[in-house]
């Protein structure tokens, strides 16, 4: 593991719980850090993360540092043989993506960057539904991501664009691949950075863009300026038969708002597992409605919940686990399919990049 920071420690015990998997080095330009977390996983310490490049008993580089050293960092560990996974995003640049991308398959190792989103039970719930279109065709969506930045002071590296790339390359990944695996690809045709006042350097605190996708269109807002007590995030997507409405960055609770056929509401369980039916709106005489000219013949207008915020800590680590197992499966046999790989990590960045290019400064 190459940085020694609270996630790093956190990914690390969700990592341990993969058979066959031990972690033997850590390395950080933070010493004390390094150390403590060297002894707590009983494991090597390198203060120069190259000299633990060249230990034959590591086969993955795990990579927790700020953004602007991933690209080299990656670089380096698949030139050294080490298969990669690496913290988002990728690099600060496309290109530099697709370059550690293309070196990977050349030298046959794994390359990869832990936009987890996709291992979230919830993720894939969303996908069938849009696949299957239980509730019609997708029309628009939105992220609103209002998050806190209490511990984020003016000399944070998280300001400094040259060393996170910004909101929209730092943070905006995630979800930029998260609705792309939903909608297909998508493409920036709108974007605006807006600075906050009365800082000693220049810094852009809140972002938004407008994402075309063969479907639809979905409007993503990122504003760091929040206390931590009111951190909050939500995304939706509307359908030609309602909605569904997805709580917290990483989503735990859900609600469901439409209207549905009794083949439907029998499918859900199945598809969801359990859920409650928290409005059954009164019957109407008729049951058929038009929306876009056309007809639409249901049984029930329900709002249906499932999922618990209390579940987020087990689910975050649930999903490093899933995310490290299945690129370990491919590992031990490249025939298998990741839910995520290098071209994940390069679509992310592109679209985050591609806002970033066009964005309005106000």
């Amino acid at each position: 593991m190459v940085g020694a920071g609270s996630f790093a420690a956190f990914a690390a015990k969700a990592f341990l719980k993969t058979d066959g998997i031990g972690i033997n080095a850590i390395s950080d330009v933070n010493e004390q850090a390094g150390k403590q977390l060297a002894e707590e996983l009983n494991a090597k310490f390198f203060p120069v993360y190259q000299d633990l490049l060249k230990d034959d008993g590591i086969d993955l580089v795990y990579i927790a540092t700020p953004p602007f050293l991933h690209f080299d960092i990656s670089k380096k560990a698949l030139l050294a043989g080490k298969h990669v996974i690496c913290e988002k995003p990728a690099a600060l640049k496309a290109s530099e993506a697709e370059e550690l991308r293309l070196l990977a398959k050349e030298l046959e190792l794994l390359y990869v960057v832990n936009l987890m989103q996709r291992y979230n039970p919830l993720y894939a719930i969303v996908k069938k539904i849009v696949q299957d279109k239980i509730m019609g065709n997708f029309l628009h969506g939105f992220f609103e991501n209002y998050a806190s930045d209490e511990n984020l002071d003016e000399k944070h590296w998280f300001w400094d664009e040259a060393k996170s790339g910004g909101i929209f390359i730092e943070h905006g990944v995630h979800f930029f691949d998260m609705f792309s695996g939903w909608l297909g690809k998508g493409r920036v045709i709108h974007a605006l950075q807006m600075h906050r006042e009365n800082t000693r350097t220049t810094i852009y605190d809140r972002v938004q863009a407008t994402v075309l996708y063969p479907k639809g269109i979905v409007n993503f807002y990122h504003g760091f300026d929040q206390p931590k007590i009111l951190d909050r995030q939500e995304m939706r997507l509307q359908f030609e038969k309602g909605e569904i409405t997805l709580f917290g960055w990483i989503p735990v609770r859900m609600k469901l708002h439409g209207l549905f056929t009794k083949k439907q509401l029998q499918r859900l369980p199945e598809l969801i597992g359990s859920f409650s039916i928290v409005e059954n709106c009164p019957e109407q005489v008729s049951k058929k409605v038009t929306g876009r000219f056309l007809n639409i013949i249901y049984d029930d207008h329900v709002t249906i919940e499932c999922g618990s915020d209390t579940e987020k800590h087990n689910r975050y680590q649930q999903m490093l686990t899933d995310m490290l197992y299945d690129q370990w499966k491919w590992i031990r046999n490249n025939d298998h399919v990741r839910i995520v790989d290098d071209e994940n990590a390069v679509e992310s960045v592109r679209m985050a990049e591609q806002a970033k290019k066009i964005a309005q400064k106000i």
